[in-house]
């Protein structure tokens, strides 16, 4: 590896990802283009960028684009050889028509970005219990996903199924449903729709028991990995598994990485934007953030409001006040990021009072 002497210039990194390469260029202190380069999206690769960047001063900070899919290898490379690294957005419209696109302009822009201070998102880790859970929950999300189309297929088949065949599933819940169906023998001959038709609700109905039991594996692997990553959060009300699990991914194996339960908030997408004109003051739903945490935290709200005590009586007490039900269930979902926030990070949870719920608002 290359050495530096103590007087060597600062430099800043930023680095464009791709599927088999990555860009990467130089600047120094005071933003000027020194060099840039070509190296594989490989182990050696990255070692050799690393290697090619410290060879022009001293490494203080890489910016790098797509830390969370193609730059993700490379993060954990840099991070893991000491080097500061911040997460690059992709470059807007209006700045890429005004000075073009290439692989070089980006790896620069990235560069610029992080000295210039526009840059300041620290990248997810992705290298601990949280991750784990991440990738099992992307395998039962599309195993639900499946399981629900074949329902709904088997359903939109027997809409124009043959009388014979609906009179014989009429009336059964889904589970009676899917053992009928799947015990069914169609014969050899498919020629004839009612064979034909017997067939595919037959493969469709086993596919459907197929999910099932997939899903309920990966729920028995996700369980204790959830509960050994955060067991405060599945102590608060209302939050389960599958919420858990979505609100462990969205804030990493480093949550120390969001500076407040604000910055949370934003990445939730739970953060009131303000909406006031004249006289008129209020805020807003956000409809930025991470969607399916923001999903996560209106799940938990909605159990709260049919079950909690102490939220249906905030929701009778601020309803009084003339809020609407949207206003009010922004109010609980900034509240609830409190509470996960502070369960994320370990941050002891005291008892809250039914009044320490007007803050959210």
């Amino acid at each position: 590896m290359t050495s530096m002497t103590h007087d060597a210039p600062e430099i800043t990194g930023g680095v464009d990802t791709h599927g088999l390469t990555h860009h990467a260029a130089v600047i120094d202190s005071i933003g000027r283009h020194l060099a840039d380069r070509e190296f594989p999206a490989t182990i050696r690769g990255y070692r050799d960028l690393l290697d090619w960047m410290r060879g022009h001063g001293t490494l203080t900070v890489v910016g790098v684009e797509g830390t969370g899919a193609y730059g993700a290898e490379l993060a954990r490379v840099l991070t893991a050889a000491g080097v500061a690294v911040i997460d690059i957005d992709r470059p807007d419209r209006k700045t890429r028509r005004m000075k073009g696109k290439s692989d070089p302009i980006d790896a620069y822009a990235a560069a610029t970005s992080v000295l210039s201070g526009r840059a300041t998102g620290t990248p997810k880790s992705r290298d601990g219990v949280v991750e784990a859970v991440r990738v099992l929950r992307v395998a039962r999300r599309s195993a639900v996903k499946a399981r629900t189309q074949a329902m709904n297929q088997i359903r939109g088949l027997l809409v124009s199924a043959p009388a014979m065949l609906r009179e014989q599933v009429a009336g059964l819940q889904r589970a009676a449903l899917i053992q009928t169906l799947a015990r069914l023998r169609p014969g050899d001959d498919l020629s004839r729709p009612l064979a034909a038709t017997r067939a595919a609700l037959r493969r469709l109905a086993r596919r459907h028991q197929a999910m099932d039991e997939e899903i309920a594996e990966l729920d028995a692997e996700l369980a204790p990995l959830t509960r050994q990553a955060a067991p405060a959060l599945l102590e608060l009300y209302g939050v389960g598994p599958e919420t858990a699990g979505q609100l462990l991914a969205s804030a990493g194996d480093n949550p120390e990485r969001m500076r407040s339960e604000a910055a949370f908030a934003h990445l939730a997408g739970v953060a009131p934007i303000p909406a006031s004109s004249g006289r008129t003051h209020r805020h807003r739903l956000n409809r930025g953030g991470d969607r399916a945490a923001n999903n996560a935290l209106h799940t938990i709200v909605l159990v709260r409001m049919r079950y909690d005590e102490r939220t249906r009586a905030y929701v009778e007490r601020r309803t009084k006040e003339g809020l609407s039900k949207k206003d009010i269930m922004r109010c609980l979902k900034r509240f609830v990021a409190r509470e996960v926030y502070r369960a994320l990070t370990s941050t002891p949870t005291k008892r809250i009072g039914q009044t320490d719920l007007a803050p959210a608002a």
